[in-house]
């Protein structure tokens, strides 16, 4: 796959989406779904299908990705691994959270970053993709503080492009708390700075506060939609392997051999047909998890399998997920979650982050960091208020953190005993 095959494969999906929500509902119709979606809370869990509507939804997300796609090519950024995380991310949360309104003061204080440092911005447009995950404070202030539209819409621009100007100098250095066994390394970032700003917001009686908006019933046009294009996924692979089954089985073995640990690039460690072969198979492992725990398939769970995907070409496959799918799901078993609510579900999903203990320590570590990262994950939002739309993300830092150390310790004895 060439450069510009690259971008007609990542512009693909959005476009797709932004099709289908033109055609599925009138203009009139999607068009003030859009709007409300706009000025949503947008914290976590805000379901845009609830709030806006099918098509509103899909136009949403389908510009948020093709927005992305944009900046990818405007700053000449090849089509790695870690970019087709990005854009499929955005996807995802443009499902619930973010929108085409709240995403840009993030990516425009990123900008500012690199032009005070000198550099391209291509260097951070990365940490600037995964930094919309901090876009719900946008809305919140612009829209939800109480203030006067025209001081709410000045403060949440503001407050947004400072939390993109702080993202990529504070990104380094957060990898270094759980050594790259986090996948969401900007989730953890984005958690650790939305805390901080909440906690002044609420110095000053600013209260912040996670809310779930969801819908009531699944959505089964995603479910067939999705796996169809899973299907694809892998078709296609198949089909750029050029029938050198062998080289794609060395290939798909390098891929299936990673740990996950950050920086995993599968484009790189493979090809792009592993990969592609890698994401469609962890799309239908994503939704075959939701069908077996009778889930639905509102915003949440579609962003969470969107991650999944996207992140299937930067450090995830089955071998290291299906071990904390399941030590999530057996955590349900034993606790006070009910195992079929969207929370435990999308805490499976995006619990995937610490995939990497998996795949260094083996199954049973996997199993492990599932069951405890839902305890944890329940109980950090409060500290951001809900603004972080990567809870997952900053609670897997505090598992990896917590974890990674004490299973290294251990696999050292072994080898020197």
């Amino acid at each position: 796959m060439n450069e510009k095959q690259a971008f007609l494969f990542l512009s693909a999906l959005p476009a797709l989406m932004l099709l289908g929500g033109l055609i599925i509902e009138p203009l009139s119709v999607s068009g003030e779904g859009l709007l409300r979606i706009i000025s949503a809370r947008s914290l976590l869990l805000n379901d845009y299908l609830a709030v806006g509507g099918v098509g509103a939804t899909l136009i949403n997300a389908g510009l948020c990705g093709l927005i992305s796609v944009a900046l990818v090519a405007i700053c000449r950024v090849q089509v790695s691994g870690p970019f087709i995380a990005a854009v499929y991310t955005v996807i995802g949360f443009a499902f619930f959270g973010k929108n085409i309104y709240n995403i840009w003061p993030i990516l425009a204080g990123a900008l500012c970053y690199t032009r005070v440092q000198g550099i391209p911005f291509r260097n951070s447009l990365l940490v600037a993709l995964f930094g919309t995950t901090l876009a719900p404070l946008v809305s919140f202030f612009s829209f939800h503080a109480g203030l006067a539209p025209p001081v709410g819409i000045v403060l949440g621009v503001l407050f947004g492009a400072m939390v993109g100007f702080v993202l990529p100098p504070l990104a380094s250095h957060m990898l270094r708390f759980h050594d790259g066994y986090n996948i969401y390394n900007i989730g953890f970032t984005g958690g650790v700075v939305g805390s901080f700003f909440v906690a002044v917001f609420r110095s000053f009686r600013f209260e912040v506060a996670a809310e779930i908006t969801l819908v009531e019933y699944s959505h089964r046009l995603f479910e067939i939609c999705f796996s169809v294009f899973f299907v694809v996924l892998i078709v296609l692979g198949l089909y750029l392997s050029r029938a050198n089954y062998r080289a794609l089985g060395d290939s798909m073995w390098r891929v299936l051999s990673s740990s996950g640990r950050l920086v995993s690039d599968f484009v790189q460690i493979g090809d792009h047909a592993s990969t592609l072969i890698n994401m469609g198979v962890m799309g239908l492992v994503s939704t075959l998890f939701v069908l077996l725990l009778q889930g639905s398939f509102n915003g949440p769970v579609i962003g969470g399998i969107m991650t999944v995907v996207g992140f299937a070409a930067f450090g995830k496959h089955p071998l290291n997920c299906i071990p904390v799918l399941a030590g999530v799901v057996l955590a349900s078993f034993v606790k006070v979650w009910e195992t079929t609510t969207t929370v435990v579900i999308i805490a499976g999903l995006f619990g995937t982050t610490l995939a990497p203990i998996s795949g260094q320590f083996g199954p049973l570590a996997g199993l492990a960091a599932g069951f405890f990262h839902l305890s944890i994950v329940m109980n950090v939002g409060i500290l951001h208020g809900g603004i972080n739309l990567y809870n997952n993300g900053f609670a897997g830092g505090f598992v990896a953190s917590f974890l990674a150390p004490i299973f290294d310790a251990f696999a050292r004895s072994r080898t020197t005993s």
